[in-house]
């Protein structure tokens, strides 16, 4: 296929074909975003989770074929304009990038502050373009689609190398012997990840998965999935672990007994700054003193990002404005309550570059200086014996197992089918024979080479 002369709809496929989702976050199903609406694409290599190291070295160590597709990309969708938003501290992926850009004219550089959450979407699109997005809107509706550094690296090989997703980077951190960003199949157990750190440095230490802020507390016999981008190895009484597994009906008493409504969650919220509706104080206020006459307080919360800085940095009770606006959004959802419509956003703060919140301060708060360790990529793919890998590793509908027990499957076979709707398939991540299938997921054990036929 001439890449130079793709349609949107052949991108679109071979994307979804491929099993490509937003490596981070929640993943969204890539083939959706491919939309001619948009006037500008965006690259985030802003390492949204502090200690996260994966983006920034894949961007440098595949600079040039990045790029490329990421300019071919703005090509197919016929964007204007292509910007790679990377922190101005990145220096040696920018002097990487440096040397391609000029063949590429649509594609430039955005240099960002090292604060948190610079990766959010919300806040990158403004750093980048200028433009707030409304309230529960998705970017395409003002003109942008955003993906992250490993996701344009999935749809270059992709288009390229006819290679599914069947791997994934993660950052190794913590209480870990040799710290490490390293390849590894998709439904490696996680201790098997960090055994390629050299394995823990001491007893009763506990898998955070995803970052400090918004990760969440992982079992080690859960698999790698697509959206899998750190494991962060802590003691179980970190300040992290505790903040983590403090019971919600906890978090609500202490709200009751020590809130004193300073406004600081409000002040620091990087959506509040934008304009967005989300006022956590006054959400504080309302619940702890079971007050439901106040809706907008209530309503308000589906415009959370979740990114944690509230509890985890701005109050100085150490609340947890956060885990309590989850449960009630959850709770809110379940009852079939939904997100305001055509909500307009309040003018951006001028107050607000002033109310970033510098990352080296961030981590020396959570008590993680000492883990910001260089990590180094080995961007080779790790052999494993057995994998379970998920049918559900993204937003949608779960694939659609196509194997039995006692298959002989390869690397890179469908193993699951795209759902109706909003979904992709799976494909295998290692060669072996099939040793169990659930509604879950399909185990994989490697019989002799786990990567060949």
């Amino acid at each position: 296929m001439d890449l130079k002369k793709m349609t949107v709809e052949e991108l679109s496929g071979i994307i979804k074909e491929n099993g490509v989702v937003g490596a981070g976050g929640a993943g969204f199903p890539t083939y959706m975003k491919i939309d001619k609406r948009a006037n500008t694409i965006l690259m985030n290599c802003a390492e949204c989770e502090p200690l996260l190291k994966l983006h920034r070295q894949l961007l440098k160590e595949h600079a040039q074929d990045i790029v490329r597709t990421f300019a071919m990309i703005a090509d197919v969708v016929e964007a204007e304009e292509a910007i790679i938003g990377i922190k101005e501290e990145y220096t040696s992926t920018i002097e990487a990038l440096n040397a391609y850009l000029p063949e590429y004219p649509k594609v430039r550089l955005k240099l960002l502050p090292g604060a948190y959450p610079m990766g959010d979407e919300i806040v990158l699109i403004y750093e980048a373009t200028g433009r707030v997005i409304s309230p529960g809107g998705l970017p395409i509706e003002a003109g942008v689609i955003v993906f992250n550094v490993e996701t344009v690296y999935n749809i270059y090989r992709a288009l390229e190398k006819q290679m599914p997703v069947v791997d994934k980077v993660v950052t190794v951190v913590g209480e870990v012997l040799n710290p490490i960003t390293v390849r590894v199949p998709l439904g490696t157990p996680l201790k098997e990840v960090v055994a390629m750190a050299g394995g823990e440095t001491g007893p009763d230490l506990v898998y955070l998965v995803g970052g400090p802020m918004m990760g969440n507390i992982g079992s080690p016999e859960n698999p790698v999935t697509r959206t899998t981008n750190a494991i962060l190895v802590l003691p179980k009484d970190h300040q992290i672990i505790l903040k983590k597994t403090m019971p919600a009906s906890i978090g609500m008493k202490r709200a009751a007994a020590s809130c004193c409504q300073c406004q600081t969650c409000t002040d620091l919220c990087p959506r509040h700054n934008l304009g967005h509706p989300i006022e956590p104080h006054r959400f504080m206020r309302a619940f702890s003193n079971h007050d439901y006459g106040d809706l907008d307080a209530y309503l308000n919360l589906f415009f959370c990002s979740s990114c944690g800085l509230c509890e985890m940095f701005s109050c100085p009770q150490g609340l947890s404005p956060r885990t309590l606006i989850a449960d009630c959004r959850d709770g809110l959802r379940k009852a079939g309550i939904k997100a305001p419509k055509g909500v307009v956003p309040a003018p951006v703060q001028e107050s607000r570059e002033y109310r970033r919140v510098p990352e080296n301060r961030l981590e020396a708060r959570l008590g993680l200086t000492k883990y910001d360790a260089a990590a180094p990529l080995d961007d080779h793919v790790r052999p494993v014996k057995r994998v379970r890998e998920l049918f559900s590793q993204h937003i949608g509908a779960p694939a659609v197992c196509t194997v039995q027990k006692g298959d002989k499957v390869t690397r890179g076979q469908k193993i699951a089918e795209a759902a109706q709707g909003l979904s992709v398939p799976v494909h295998a991540s290692i060669c072996g024979i099939v040793t169990d299938v659930t509604d879950k997921y399909v185990e994989i054990t490697a019989n002799g080479s786990w990567d060949s036929k």
